[in-house]
């Protein structure tokens, strides 16, 4: 599947109406309307406004042919017509005009219809063309973004500013404008079958009431908003307590869920009942002063009857036109609603749309060569807040093929560095290079291409196992695919499942164990097959048993290759040709295993610590075992130790 085209000049997202104004989010959303790379999409646009044209030319005649009937069943009108002159005779005929009025109903429908179709494709384009650039610009946003916001809050806004844009894209443009200029051909029909005054007080109407709708709309603007902020509020805790149903489950807080989910439910309720109530008002309202404007023209036209200025048929047509005259002006009402409304739920997806990356590509910057694979780390330093500086000067270096381990205490900076590697975020000074190349100045894709990543949490897509392991590279083939999950031991586990290679892993991979979805995340860095490796606390939320043979196959993954080992459990970084120790942002201590023990430094205090924790756990272990052979033993399940010796 290819991704839509986009206009030459859209190639970045747009800022898009900060003041959430009408016209300013037209005029960001006309390229999408009339794109300039497809012919085929302006011809539909131009064809549809034909039909409109038609469609608008019949309304126009729908109140004449009614007039002319009615005028024909009451004696009124011309004198009477001899079949012989056939044209007349159709007009003054009450049983032709009353089809004649049928016909032009049915047409009117038809190009009206005709025309919806035409152009949807016009404006469905439009929607995916923006989804895809907010999707885009989404994943253009740095780390620092995503971990402000709220995932369900996100998508939310994704999901409403996508609906947002397809109505007002169908709305707008389809509509609005076609509607002015309905009411301005009404307008001349009233002033030629009628007079001035019929204009005036039909103007005057059309005032009050787009008054009257606009001044009510603002002050719904606000009760629209508070319920889309409860609802993406209430959205958000839904999802994030769902991601967490285990841990709902582990502390039983699945009432407490319910209800912190409940006082979100009732913002909303609140908002979106005062929504509908203030709806209920101004469709009153209008219902109000519309109703007064046709009571007005339609006593002008009994006093004209009266008078025998005017016949019969000219009161039903003043009628026919001004509820004719209502529906587009009731629907402008709804238009502008509609797209008040929209504009309010895609001002969060601008507002998404006009932030710059933090971290983007320099104008003229190249792919990352690769040749021995090199790491270095010069002077860097790096802040999230300025008031708070997570590494203070750190400089170090992963020879090509080699072996580097960065531990530390928690909060000393270590996952960081791999964050800074990425590129995720920029650095706040200094430089890091590989093979002399800083990575600010390759392009980002090429950079994480050359680098593949074990991190310590891996959260797989709800999808097939295959489709998991093939994320490490797209265009690997199943043989590919079966060759890496062999290689990170998992092959014999996938087959023995009753799909293969097919099996639903589950929303972010629940349905396998933690040593599963690690060897998922194995398999897929090895088909990626980068040269440069990042193993990111990888064993460390593993049992003993796991850790062991997940470690075992890391090795072998990282042979020959640059490793930088971020690590927890000291026990797994023993073999590094360099272990590099953090502790508040700056390198205390670094050498090798042996060195960094024979100093009796913070490396050695960290590994005595996790000794003495290992093996109080061994020592816990034991203790449940040897009091569960003894609880067995009471109840009889093991025969005493001297009724076996009898």
């Amino acid at each position: 599947m290819t991704a839509p085209d986009t206009p030459a000049d859209q190639n970045r997202p747009v800022p898009v109406a900060q003041s959430a104004s009408l016209t300013g989010t037209l005029v960001h959303l006309w390229p999408y309307i009339w794109p300039g790379e497809r012919a085929d999409l302006k011809m539909r646009v131009v064809w549809s406004m034909v039909l409109l044209v038609i469609a608008k030319a019949l309304t126009m005649i729908v109140p004449f042919t009614f007039k002319w009937a009615i005028d024909a069943l009451n004696g009124q009108g011309s004198a009477p017509v001899a079949p012989s002159n056939w044209m007349m005779w159709l007009i003054a005929s009450p049983i032709v005009m009353t089809l004649a009025y049928g016909g032009t109903r049915i047409l009117m429908a038809v190009f009206t219809q005709w025309r919806d179709g035409i152009f949807a494709k016009v404006a469905m384009h439009a929607v995916r063309k923006l989804a895809y650039l907010t999707f885009v610009h989404m994943h253009e946003l740095s780390l620092r973004f995503h971990l402000a916001r709220k995932t369900g809050g996100l998508t939310r806004v994704l999901e409403r500013g996508r609906t947002g844009i397809e109505t007002i894209v169908r709305l707008a443009v389809q509509q609005l404008a076609p509607t002015v200029v309905e009411l301005a051909m009404m307008m001349g029909v009233l002033l030629y079958q009628f007079d001035w005054r019929y204009v005036l007080v039909t103007v005057g109407t059309v005032l009050a009431y787009m008054w009257f709708t606009y001044v009510a709309t603002e002050w719904r603007i606000d009760i629209r908003r508070r319920m889309n902020e409860s609802d993406t509020e209430a959205n958000t805790k839904a999802i994030d307590s769902l991601l967490n149903y285990e841990t709902v489950k582990y502390f039983g807080a699945e009432t407490r869920e319910a209800q912190r989910y409940d006082v979100s439910m009732e913002r909303y309720e609140r908002a979106s009942t005062k929504t509908y109530t203030s709806l209920a008002w101004l469709n009153t309202g209008q219902a109000v002063i519309f109703s007064i404007g046709i009571t007005a023209t339609m006593v002008m036209c009994v006093i004209g009857i009266r008078n025998g200025t005017q016949s019969v048929g000219d009161f039903v047509m003043i009628n026919a036109m001004m509820i004719q005259l209502y529906q587009p002006l009731n629907f402008m009402g709804f238009v502008y609603r509609e797209i008040k409304q929209a504009i309010i739920d895609i001002e969060m997806m601008f507002g998404v749309l006009s932030r710059n990356p933090e971290v983007k590509d320099r104008p003229g910057a190249k792919p990352l060569h690769v040749n021995a694979g090199t790491v270095r780390f010069e002077d860097v330093r790096f802040h999230y807040d300025p008031d708070r500086e997570i590494l203070k000067g750190i400089t170090f270096e992963v020879p090509a093929g080699k072996t580097v381990a960065i531990v530390g205490p928690s909060g000393a900076g270590k996952s960081t560095i791999s964050r800074l590697l990425f590129r995720l975020y920029d650095l706040s000074s200094g430089r890091i290079t590989i093979d002399g190349q800083d990575i600010r100045d390759v392009q980002q894709t090429s950079l994480r291409a050359a680098i593949g990543m074990v991190p310590q949490d891996t959260v797989l897509f709800n999808d097939t196992i295959r489709y998991n392991i093939r994320y490490g590279r797209w265009d690997a083939t199943d043989a590919e695919v079966e060759a890496a999950a062999q290689m990170a031991q998992i092959d014999g586990f996938i087959r023995m499942s009753p799909h293969g290679y097919e099996t639903e892993v589950g929303e972010r991979g629940l349905k396998l164990s933690g040593g599963e979805k690690q060897r998922v995340a194995i398999a897929r860095t090895i088909l990626k097959g980068p040269p440069i490796l990042v193993l990111d606390e990888a064993t460390s939320a593993l049992d003993s048993h796991t850790e062991q043979e997940i470690q075992d196959e890391l090795e072998k993954v990282s042979r020959n290759r640059t490793s930088l080992v971020i690590a927890h459990r000291l026990s797994t970084i023993v073999s590094a040709d360099e272990i590099i120790v953090l502790e508040r942002g700056r390198i205390a201590e670094r050498g090798t295993h042996m060195q960094l023990m024979a100093a009796d430094g913070l490396y050695a205090s960290m590994w005595n610590r996790q000794r003495e924790a290992d093996e109080a756990r061994e020592k816990l272990a034991q203790f449940g075992d040897d009091e569960l052979a003894e609880k067995d033993e009471q109840a009889g399940d093991v025969p005493p130790a001297r009724d076996a010796a009898e």
